[in-house]
């Protein structure tokens, strides 16, 4: 299977798609193992963590140059990189502090009492999209393995030469490499992860998570899934304008707006629209694209070429329906083989347009004004997605106000996209956004597991409710 380069356009990788009988006899070995590891003390599963986590940074050059060429963009990717170290130190923490000896508990009986007991589930399939394959590969993966289960990950297809690197460092971890594998494939190898898993876990888009929420369904195993988007930032009148077009403009257009937690719909009081248009329209021209040196510019390439034709017709549909460029272009950029978006502005925008209502994954930012908080609320819930939000407002009282109306599992106030950096706040998806529980704290790790309980009668005596003889 031919791989593209999202900077030159050109085919110049190849993998090789596993079989279904190679998948199964993965999965296979990866289950038998689990059964040590899971019996193990969880200060163990963290030593080998740990000493992953090492070997990550011996191959931390060489992990950034694959990602590199994978993404076509660099700062996001040492970013990306760097995010791996600290998330699994931060997962060790949190399982450390979860897996305490449990102690009998009493119960309403006087005479009865109970154990609990977590249980991991054996396999965990993560089937993993391009926008960030490194970090989001990692982010159901770590809290699996240390809550004792073996995991098997298939990346996105559209980014594969990290895999190699990452396997590598792997490998140089016995334990590890036991019950933790990275595969190459297609849709049809993550067809064959879900049929042969015991909990599954799917970053993409909406369309096929449900495919796979269906097969998994058909199995009756849990799954869990992390789906599109369609991000509002509200700015109300008494919010500082200054902060919140800088924010915006970075929550709209980081990694090109890839990413599922984008600002992706604008609505701003009427009083300080003219103002809060002029004001980001200064700051969006000042970013430019890395279209020659990816150490040069902000904005790199459309990763997947298929989205940059979503793009270009999420474009095309506004401008026929009335919407205004106010700054960026028409349609995405052809430059040496590599698809550029530039950031893009536009006004005069409503909800019959698809850059307002489907996700479009680029660095498309449309404004709407509006009059009232109630107005605003409307739009914002107006969608079939709820993954997150921003409220920028005079108080943080007033902003909490609003954002305790919007259905979205994520509302980041006086700022936009802070689920990027700030990995302690539990929360779900709402609507088509996904379904299952939180992927951060404590309760992600209990996700892989499955509590036992043990009832236990600590009196020799009959029991009140027994037949009377």
């Amino acid at each position: 299977m031919n791989i593209r380069n999202p900077r030159t356009g050109k085919c110049d990788y190849e993998i090789v798609n596993l079989s279904v009988d190679q998948v199964q006899k993965s999965c296979a070995s990866l289950r038998k193992e689990q059964q040590h590891w899971a019996k193990s003390e969880v200060t163990k599963r963290i030593k080998v963590l740990q000493q992953w986590k090492n070997t990550i940074e011996k191959y931390k050059p060489a992990l950034i140059e694959t990602l590199c060429i994978d993404t076509g963009r660099k700062s996001e990717t040492l970013l990306e990189v760097d995010l791996v170290a600290s998330s699994i130190d931060r997962w060790c923490i949190i399982a450390k502090e979860l897996f305490q000896p449990a102690a009998r508990k009493n119960t309403t009986i006087p005479f009865i009492h109970l154990q609990q007991e977590w249980i991991a589930f054996k396999l965990v399939g993560v089937i993993s999209p391009w926008n960030f394959p490194l970090l989001l590969s990692l982010i159901d993966s770590i809290p699996a393995l240390l809550a004792g289960c073996a995991v098997i990950i298939k990346p996105s297809e559209v980014t594969p030469r990290f895999i190699k690197v990452i396997q590598q460092t792997i490998q140089e971890v016995p334990q590890l490499a036991k019950v933790f594998a990275y595969i190459e494939g297609n849709s049809a190898v993550g067809s064959a992860i879900v049929n042969n898993c015991d909990l599954i876990c799917f970053t993409g888009s909406s369309a096929t998570g449900k495919k796979v929420y269906e097969a998994a369904s058909k199995r009756m195993i849990p799954i869990f899934l992390e789906l599109g988007g369609k991000d509002p930032a509200i700015i109300m009148e008494g919010a500082n304008i200054e902060l919140a077009t800088s924010s915006i403009l970075w929550g709209s257009t980081v990694n090109a707006g890839q990413s599922c937690l984008s600002i992706e719909r604008v609505y701003v009081q009427e009083n300080i629209y003219d103002a809060f248009i002029q004001l980001i329209i200064a700051k969006a021209a000042a970013l430019r694209l890395n279209a020659g040196d990816i150490d040069e510019g902000q904005i790199g390439p459309i990763i997947f070429a298929k989205q940059a034709h979503i793009i270009n017709a999420h474009l095309k549909d506004a401008i026929e329906k009335g919407a205004i460029i106010k700054y960026g272009d028409k349609q995405c950029q052809e430059i040496n083989g590599g698809f550029y978006c530039l950031p893009t502005i536009l006004t005069n925008v409503n909800h019959q347009m698809k850059l307002m209502t489907e996700e479009t994954f680029g660095p498309l930012i449309p404004i709407m004004k509006f009059k009232t908080k109630e107005e605003a609320i409307t739009l914002a819930n107006e969608c079939i997605y709820g993954l997150g939000a921003a409220v920028f407002a005079k108080t943080d009282e007033e902003a909490i106000q609003v954002g305790s109306r919007i259905e979205t599992g994520a509302i980041s106030i006086n700022d936009c996209a802070l689920t990027a950096v700030m990995h302690e706040g539990e929360k779900n998806s709402f609507k088509l956004s996904g379904i299952g529980g939180s992927r951060m704290g404590p309760s992600a790790i209990k996700r892989f597991m499955r509590q036992k309980v043990y009832i236990i009668k600590t009196e020799n005596i009959n029991s009140p409710w027994w037949y009377k003889t």
